[in-house]
């Protein structure tokens, strides 16, 4: 067993650490040496790739193509410093639920995992007492990870549609700066909704908005105190919110759930591999439906923490069973009428319903959304395994790309990378979750550097033959003749 107290990097501080790592990937040459050839437009070079989103993903993309040495990178956030991602945003847990020792987006290297950072500052002592990882400070170690790697994440900048030019993807970008980018590949890094939106219901269509608010709304938790508040759902969102509004001094919460008896399981648990990871995508479609899909109808239970941060109150109850048809307007509330027949009224209501994966919802798309191949267009589920959230992901290419539903209609989308939750159906959960982020970045980037290659192939092979530095210079031999042979 390993001592603890052993590890050269306990208690050293950050700056010590920062030391370490550099020296680590200079062992390594990292970044790697740049190969790709620059390619012009209008006599002036365009980038390589572009990454929107500069949260966790968009950072460990950008880590894994300079390694892969791909050097003109871009990656933007509309969100402003140390903001970015949902940590300290609509994300409300007090604790992730992922393990602690997970490796998340450390890339293979040991000294930039959150156990490093973490044991360089408090040591292995608090190491081996903390249970699990504050959200607030997972959002610290990842500015960490943005500083010690130097990513230049370009913030406030929104990226508003995506154009093909040529042979090249041209965006449109708004904020901190206006204008166009031309780049020959795109990474959408976009977190849950990167390829959709919120999930609204249909029964708070004009419901004032003053009623209600989604999770991942801005929600102004104070104005909530003795309140009795409705929260749609029991996910870990659901559950999160219930449980800052009650702590925000709330009047009651009440979860309206519409299944009959609470999520117990959480089913990727047991299915979780190497195995599972690097296997999943080359699966039949039939397997993968089934797979997902029973994931999605069994659904992933909110952690026990976040569920007893609710149950504890004495304000707090769950009732299931609760389908919400339709909400209407009252005198200083909202009137929620459910399938059964009963009703109740809160004084606002939450909607812990997620996150609706639709390319067609993405507005960088354009005309061209409609377009983007989905689940539903390629496989047809047994009815019993019908789905059709699932059905609504985009079918992606095994190397992340969106796929055109018409052949010949939009073969630049081949140039798009769908690095987020919307790639889940496709390849699996490598492009989101902490688990398994490290291998997805693996996975993007050899795809990326063999795209690049492959469309430079003509440059590469000219490179080829042209090259001839010499690896010997004549000193290292002395030519001789051979000798005749003598008849005995």
């Amino acid at each position: 067993m390993i001592d603890l107290k052993s590890m050269p990097i306990d208690d050293q501080g950050l700056e010590r650490l920062e030391k370490r790592v550099t020296e680590a990937l200079e062992f390594l040459c990292l970044p790697g040496k740049p190969w790709v050839p620059v390619r012009k437009h209008a006599g002036k070079p365009v980038e390589d790739v572009v990454i929107i989103g500069g949260g966790m993903v968009g950072m460990l993309a950008w880590f894994a193509l300079q390694s892969a040495g791909v050097e003109r990178l871009r990656i933007l956030d509309q969100s402003q410093p140390g903001h970015e991602g949902p940590w300290l945003n609509y994300a409300r847990m007090q604790t992730l639920r992922s393990p602690k020792q997970l490796t998340g987006p450390a890339f293979g290297h040991g000294l930039l995992t959150f156990q490093a950072w973490y044991r360089a500052q408090f040591g292995a002592a608090d190491w081996q007492a903390l249970d699990k990882i504050p959200r607030p400070m997972w959002m610290d170690y990842l500015k960490w990870y943005r500083d010690v790697l130097q990513i230049p994440v370009e913030n406030g900048i929104r990226v508003d549609l995506v154009e093909p030019e040529d042979d090249l993807l041209r965006l449109t970008q708004s904020g901190a700066k206006s204008g166009t980018i031309l780049t020959r590949k795109l990474v959408m890094a976009t977190g849950r909704d990167g390829t959709g939106k919120p999930n609204i219901p249909a029964f708070v269509k004009g419901l004032p908005r003053s009623l209600w608010a989604h999770s991942a709304d801005d929600i102004d938790f104070g104005a909530l105190r003795d309140k009795r508040v409705a929260v749609i759902g029991v996910g870990a969102s659901a559950v999160d919110n219930a449980a800052e509004a009650l702590e925000h001094g709330a009047a009651e919460v009440r979860h309206l759930i519409r299944r009959q008896d609470m999520p117990t399981v959480n089913k990727m648990m047991g299915i979780g591999s190497p195995g599972f990871t690097a296997g999943y995508a080359a699966m039949s479609d039939e397997w993968r439906w089934r797979l997902m899909q029973y994931s999605f109808a069994t659904q992933t239970p909110a952690p026990h923490g976040s569920t007893k941060r609710v149950s504890r109150h004495d304000n707090a109850f769950f009732h299931f069973g609760k389908t919400t048809v339709r909400t209407e307007a009252e005198a200083k509330g909202v009137r929620i009428h459910f399938a059964d027949g009963e009703s109740y009224k809160a004084d606002f209501m939450i909607l812990g319903t997620g996150f609706l994966t639709d390319p067609m919802s993405r507005t960088e798309f354009g005309n061209t959304a409609g377009r983007i191949q989905l689940w539903r267009d390629v496989y047809k589920p047994p009815a019993c395994e019908e789905n059709a959230d699932l059905g609504r992901f985009p079918y992606l290419s095994p190397d992340f790309t969106f796929r055109e539903k018409i052949a010949g209609t939009d073969p630049w989308l081949r140039h798009v990378y769908c690095f987020n939750y919307g790639a889940t159906a496709s390849i699996g959960k490598v492009s989101g979750d902490i688990p398994g982020i490290s291998d997805g970045a693996a996975w993007l980037s050899r795809s990326l550097a063999a795209a690049l290659y492959a469309e430079d192939i003509k440059a590469h092979w000219q490179n080829f033959m042209n090259y001839d530095t010499p690896e010997l210079d004549g000193s290292e031999w002395t030519a001789s003749e051979l000798p005749q042979e003598i008849d005995a």
